[in-house]
């Protein structure tokens, strides 16, 4: 299981200062969800605006808006603003003794949010696919975030390979250890719902004694809660300057969206 999403090209969005383009894309995301309700107009400028980047970064100008139709189960939960906010009636859905109206501001909200969340995750994926993960987290220490927030991180990102290894380990060990029927899997759904959980229960607990044995090692050795590394290299003047235009754009997108671009 590997974490690191970064994929190896030389351009410009690349070689980008990753604490700016971690700031860069926080400021983004944060502008998307400020956007009014309907302003589509100004959804797709910033659709084209990370469509654009994903080409110049040389990922193709789809990459990032498939890879994030990975968030599309979570919108299910905005689905019943489509029924319950008041508007002009579109339609009507029967469920046998149930009858949904189909709103048109539910569904203009609806669709507001499923737009806001898909260009969100691919602002996120092409700060992902464009640094390093040891990147950002040197990033993440050095824009000052809370040391233990880093170093969870820094071990998540060190250790869930490991776990992925153990729990594939235990997966071969009940394969090995069970016998199967030709045209059945073996035992009820009961039983073998009880067989994962202890399952996942004695990786937990793999899990926690090894943590214990590592940290018990790592303060042996002097470990402080961070990891050494050398100082912070000085950031670009071509870095400042592309960072502050995107600041600039988000801005002038923001006042756009709420004076004179069209809205549904």
């Amino acid at each position: 299981m590997n974490l690191d999403r970064a994929v190896a090209r030389v351009s410009p969005v690349h070689r980008a200062d990753p604490r700016l383009k971690f700031v860069a894309v926080i400021a983004t995301i944060l502008a998307i969800s400020l956007l009014p309700i309907g302003a589509f107009a100004a959804l797709a400028i910033t659709w084209l605006t990370l469509v654009a980047l994903s080409t110049v970064a040389g990922l193709g100008p789809v990459h990032l808006s498939r890879g994030a139709f990975i968030a599309a189960p979570f919108l299910l939960a905005a689905v019943p603003l489509i029924f319950v906010r008041p508007g002009d009636p579109l339609g009507s859905i029967d469920l046998g003794p149930i009858a949904l109206t189909v709103s048109g501001e539910g569904l203009v909200m609806f669709a507001t949010i499923a737009a806001k969340s898909w260009l969100s995750v691919q602002a996120a994926l092409l700060l992902t696919y464009t640094t390093p993960f040891h990147d950002l987290i040197d990033a993440l220490r050095d824009l000052h975030l809370p040391r233990i927030l880093v170093a969870i991180v820094s071990f998540m990102y060190r250790y869930i390979a490991v776990l992925g290894e153990e729990a594939s380990r235990m997966l071969r060990a009940r394969a090995a250890r069970s016998a199967t029927v030709a045209g059945a899997s073996g035992g009820s759904l009961r039983w073998r719902a009880g067989v994962t959980g202890s399952m996942v229960g004695s990786l937990f607990l793999r899990s926690y004694e090894r943590s214990e044995r590592i940290y018990a090692a790592m303060q042996s050795r002097g470990f402080d809660g961070t990891f050494p590394h050398l100082a912070s290299r000085p950031i670009p003047a071509a870095s400042w300057a592309a960072f502050g235009f995107v600041l600039a754009a988000l801005v002038g997108l923001e006042v756009s969206a709420h004076t004179w671009l069209p809205r549904a």
